[in-house]
């Protein structure tokens, strides 16, 4: 495993003990900063794209290395600290211009629409991340590579520029005086989030706040403008596979319907939210409303026991699939993703309160049982008898908790008539 790889999972535990410390603030303060359904997505979304990018580096960084083999302008040392802290200042300066085109421009806003969709704000929305960002926002880092900066250091600096990212995302933490002037914070990128008019599409940078200020998009947050947060055509979903397709669904629809060609190409390359005049006719989208009701279906007693216990047993294969993908041959790697992502769109499903989504996880959950008890393994990893007794009880228990939801919405439902 590589540098890179081993920092992000020591990461791990600091990203959920910063939660609990949020949470703990927060309650002190009379804040309601979570939601458990919010958060379960959120990081829903970070697990699958992490998931994914076991796949995606492959390509990302064999484009980079191969970049910086052969077009290398300069032959930078890996041991200069200057080489270092060179490489994240310019790593920071094309993270602005990655940041800034993916809300300018809709083919990239398809993919980075992910993190904006939570209407919370608070560190789990630094999570939630998109699984289709290798698509082209390897280009943006091509002239680190010209310029020379070796491999192992630009995926450090990278790793560097992304974990800094996680505490700002925060409203528990108010202005910071000058700080706020030289770096991203947790001010500064409130304002980011929000879709205030005033606030879209602002504050781009990711360690240095100095490039919005350079290149005229810094917006400072407003005492009498509190920010609110999401996208402008809102998700109303907990299903990661949708909030990762949701954008270049919509692209492709209006690409479909448009009569030019021009148009089909323009909706791509246009800024979001542009459309074809004949397809906005044809086929209006309602109009955004500042204030509008946030997403958040009912959640019973049993169905927040039932969504923390899956959350947690997915997080837990999640890292277990990060630490022996190694090991794993490429049918078992994909086998593993596509579970996951069936469970993690399962999950939400059913916090939606979708009947069919519980008819499909009660199924999962006793496939799941039936496939580690017969097989004695799961994905690659051999169960000793104490373990599989631990998934005959786990899956026991899934059955029963679930059971209590559906028993709880139909219990609902009848009331209702």
């Amino acid at each position: 495993m590589n540098t890179a790889a081993v920092i992000m999972l020591y990461a791990i535990p600091g990203f959920f003990l910063l939660m609990a410390v949020e949470v703990a603030v927060a309650a002190w303060r009379g804040h309601k900063r979570y939601r458990l359904n919010d958060a379960i997505n959120s990081i829903g979304l970070g697990i699958l794209s992490q998931l994914t990018g076991v796949f995606t580096k492959t390509l990302t960084i064999g484009i980079y290395a191969w970049c910086a083999t052969r077009l290398a302008l300069f032959e930078l040392p890996a041991d200069s600290v200057w080489v270092w802290a060179g490489a994240l200042l310019g790593y920071d300066f094309c993270y602005y211009w990655l940041h800034r085109m993916g809300h300018e421009v809709n083919v990239l806003w398809a993919a980075h629409v992910v993190h904006h969709q939570s209407e919370c704000y608070n560190l789990s929305t630094a999570l939630r991340q998109t699984s289709s960002g290798a698509l082209f926002g390897w280009l943006f880092y091509l002239p680190l590579a010209v310029l020379g900066v070796p491999l192992e250091v630009f995926a450090v600096v990278a790793l560097i520029d992304l974990l800094y990212q996680y505490w700002i995302h925060t409203e528990e933490i108010g202005r910071l005086g000058w700080f706020d002037y030289v770096f991203a914070s947790p001010s500064n990128h409130r304002v980011h989030h929000a879709v205030n008019d005033r606030y879209v599409d602002r504050n781009y940078g990711g360690i240095l706040i100095l490039w919005d200020r350079l290149f005229g998009t810094f917006q400072p947050e407003r005492a009498d403008d509190p920010p609110q947060y999401g996208t402008r055509s809102p998700l109303r979903s907990w299903n990661p596979l949708w909030a990762n397709a949701e954008v270049y669904w919509a692209t492709w629809l209006d690409a479909v319907h448009a009569r030019r060609w021009r148009d089909r190409l323009q909706v791509w390359l246009r800024r979001p939210g542009w459309r074809p005049a004949d397809v906005a006719a044809r086929y209006p989208k309602p109009a955004f409303a500042l204030g509008r009701p946030i997403y958040d279906p009912p959640m019973s007693a049993a169905l927040k026991v039932y969504g923390a216990l899956q959350f947690l047993l997915l997080l837990g294969m999640a890292l277990q699939f990060l630490m022996t993908q190694a090991q794993l041959s490429t049918p078992t790697l994909l086998a593993y993703f596509a579970y996951m992502a069936l469970s993690l769109m399962l999950l939400g499903g059913v916090l939606e309160g979708r009947a069919w989504a519980r008819g499909l996880e009660g199924a999962r959950l006793v496939g799941s049982a039936v496939l580690a008890l017969i097989s004695a393994s799961w994905f690659g990893a051999s169960l000793p008898a104490w373990a599989r007794g631990g998934v005959l009880v786990l899956a026991g228990v899934s059955v029963c908790l679930l059971w209590w939801v559906h028993r709880g919405r139909s219990t609902s439902s009848l009331s209702a008539v």
